[in-house]
């Protein structure tokens, strides 16, 4: 089936889960750092202290995925994101609101939780388990969501600020968020359970079964997997979080920087398409084991490279890891591990790439306090992929003989 008619046949779906995905962006870093001068300003923060902020916030939101993130196997993803929405809408409300330092962590705990935790989760969940055959295609297409939000929303609310303060940019978002509510419950008004999904048995994992969240828990294959989880989280995140550090050690305009950055959007959305469509070919198995590669070369770019030219390239090798990160870490929970507890074994996966957004910044910035340099510190990232990605060519290596059972 060609894309086109693919997206026309399944539009409902397609569109609420992307549609979540671009919401969740209320939630990411992206959006959430356009306001750090602000917040710091408002609360007299040090750089230190909205760090510190952030990673706690966002780490205890990570502990909590892991037990919110199984909701999505018991209810219906319109029910369960119109409560993340409303929730989410009210975090943003109290940001509009707070008045003192202490309560940002609790608005950075929902924020992170509800946005970049629960509706990335439910979009990803419920795509995976309303596709079989062309989970790829959908997957690609939820990615999309995530890229317009990344593409649009920090440069619309950046514009915004000349109008409006940043309290009520929240207020904004706050409005976005509940508008969105009754449009995901028309997408979705035949939405299928998520029992009578699971329970169809149309998608076994490894030995032609269904695993539950302990059984994948104990398995040796979640664990080769637990570091390309932390990886493109935690140094991405690092990575855009100290942009502005980043620029004046390679001696360049932060202006210089961040117009390279719709290059690193467009080639994400390019690697996204194209890892789609090979995963319905060839699948996941075949392909995971080096999406990350690219990334050695990126972060081994950043580190030694002193042009913006070598910075851009960076941004494009980048770019193609994180396109594919949309699509064959989603798929491969459904594959290996199949559908019916799909959403608590992806949860604990959730959880894991939120710790890493979390330890990214503040490992970055305590190394930079105890002087070692972003570059060698990039250095260093770009070895550990070349780690995870050992990792995954032995552990999946391992575990595709046990694929070939799921007939």
């Amino acid at each position: 089936m060609n894309i086109p008619r693919f997206v026309t046949q399944n539009a409902p779906w397609l569109l609420a889960g992307g549609f979540l995905a671009f919401l969740s962006g209320f939630g990411q870093t992206y959006f959430i750092s356009i306001f750090a001068g602000e917040i710091r300003t408002e609360f007299n923060l040090s750089h230190g202290q909205w760090g510190g902020i952030y990673t706690l916030g966002t780490s205890i939101s990570a502990l909590v995925m892991v037990w919110a993130g199984g909701l999505t196997d018991i209810f219906r993803a319109r029910s369960l994101g119109s409560v993340v929405l409303l929730i989410l809408a009210l975090a943003c409300v109290s940001m509009s609101l707070a008045q003192h330092s202490w309560v940002l962590v609790g608005v950075i705990f929902f924020l992170r939780l509800l946005g970049q935790g629960m509706l990335s989760h439910i979009a990803v969940v419920s795509v995976s388990r309303w596709f079989v055959a062309t989970r790829g295609k959908a997957l690609m297409c939820v990615g999309l969501g995530f890229s317009i939000g990344e593409a649009t929303l920090p440069v619309t609310f950046v514009a915004a600020m000349k109008v409006l303060g940043w309290r009520e940019l929240w207020l904004v978002a706050a409005g976005i968020s509940i508008l969105a509510i009754p449009l995901l419950w028309t997408l979705l008004r035949t939405e299928r359970t998520p029992q009578s999904m699971a329970d169809t048995g149309v998608s076994l994992g490894m030995a032609g079964r269904h695993w539950s969240r302990p059984q994948a828990f104990k398995h040796w294959l979640f664990w080769f997997m637990v570091p390309a989880l932390l990886g493109p989280a935690a140094f991405s995140t690092a990575f855009f979080f100290n942009q502005v550090y980043f620029a004046s050690v390679k001696g360049i305009e932060h202006i210089q920087l961040v117009a390279f950055f719709p290059l690193f959007t467009a080639v994400s959305v390019i690697s996204m398409i194209i890892s789609g469509w090979l995963l319905d070919k060839l699948g996941t198995a075949r392909l995971i084991p080096w999406f990350q590669l690219p990334m050695v070369i990126a972060f081994g770019l950043f580190g030694t490279g002193q042009s913006p030219l070598m910075i851009a390239l960076g941004l494009v090798f980048m770019g193609m890891t994180a396109g594919a990160n949309t699509t064959l870490p989603n798929a491969f929970w459904a594959e290996f591990y199949g559908t019916r507890s799909l959403g608590s074994i992806k949860a604990m996966a959730a959880a894991v790439m939120v710790l890493g957004s979390a330890l990214g910044p503040g490992l970055t910035g305590v190394l930079i306090d105890l002087d070692v340099g972003i570059q060698i510190q990039y250095l260093g990232a770009a070895g550990y992929f070349l780690f995870t990605s050992a990792l995954m060519a032995i552990g999946v290596g391992r575990a595709r003989p046990l694929l070939a059972m799921n007939i």
